[in-house]
């Protein structure tokens, strides 16, 4: 889904780089492969710097108050649901374990949503911010429940969610596999850069 606004940029920061940071940071402290573990070393620097510019940012909108605000929690009401979709299939409907099994990652599906929610609904509470979750004990244990059936539907090109209409995962999956509503026009553009660099490049020589 494409970002139309400077506030949706650093809520992309805020809450994708977070997600980049627990997707990366598993592998790096879990994975089993050396080269792709070192890799990762410089990914994760910049990733960080992404996510302390998007709460950087956040925070200041929040604390402006009035129609900026408004426009920062507009972007957090599309944002935050479509951040939790990118953790992937819930672990009791996952069917394979094979990145666990040869320990390319450490934690599952749900464990990594359940880091991502930890850190990102205590900060956008602190700065004023509303979420559809909350945290509850169980067992002793600290865990983070949604506020809207999980999977529901979302309108990509008006960027809304129905919290009221639940959703399946294969429907998640082909909405995934569509890319967006502007995949088609950037396709073209590609294409079309592509073809007048050919065309270019054969009158030069």
């Amino acid at each position: 889904v494409p970002l139309d606004s400077w506030t949706e940029l650093v809520v992309a920061n805020g809450f994708y780089d977070q997600a980049g940071f627990c997707l990366l940071g598993d592998i790096h402290d879990k994975c089993s492969y050396g080269p792709w573990k070192r890799g990762l070393n410089k990914v994760m620097l910049e990733e960080n710097f992404h996510l302390r510019n998007g709460r950087t940012w956040m925070k200041r909108i929040s604390a402006a108050g009035g129609s900026a605000k408004d426009e920062l929690q507009r972007a957090v009401d599309w944002m935050f649901p479509l951040s939790v979709e990118w953790f992937g299939l819930p672990d009791d409907k996952k069917m394979h374990s094979t990145q666990l099994e040869y320990r390319l990652k450490g934690l599952t599906n749900d464990q990594l949503r359940q880091w991502w929610l930890s850190t990102v609904v205590p900060y956008c509470e602190q700065i004023g911010v509303k979420v559809p979750a909350h945290k509850e004990t169980r067992e002793g244990k600290d865990v983070w429940e949604l506020d809207y059936p999980f999977p529901c539907e979302f309108d990509a090109g008006a960027k809304r969610w129905d919290f009221k209409q639940p959703s399946t995962w294969d429907d998640v999956l082909a909405r995934w596999r569509a890319r967006g509503p502007r995949n088609a026009e950037m396709v073209a553009m590609f294409q079309e850069e592509f073809h007048n660099f050919r065309k270019a490049h054969k009158q030069e020589s």
